[in-house]
């Protein structure tokens, strides 16, 4: 689904139109973002919960020379579904 069809689907659900929806679709995001920078652990009772985690420096390889490189540390987000998300998609 993009974004202009999510967009779309809130517009005709909630009843309002699609500039609003827009709107409201880009106020969520913002809320969500500025969550995890301020608590590191957003919970959307019935979707699910994003964390952010620290993924520590590790060695891997270059895939083309063989030659081993340092992977720099770094935060990544994390995505749990809420139970009744997944019996809804199994």
């Amino acid at each position: 689904m993009t974004k202009s069809e999510l967009i779309g689907q809130i517009a005709e659900n909630a009843g309002i139109s699609k500039s609003d929806a827009d709107k409201a679709y880009d106020a969520i995001i913002s809320a969500i973002k500025s969550g995890l920078k301020q608590d590191g652990n957003v919970p959307l009772t019935g979707l699910g919960t994003f964390k952010v985690a620290h993924r520590a420096a590790r060695a891997g390889r270059n895939p083309s020379t063989g030659a081993t490189i340092q992977i720099a540390a770094k935060n990544v987000l994390k995505f749990k579904a809420s139970k009744s998300v997944e019996e809804e998609i199994a």
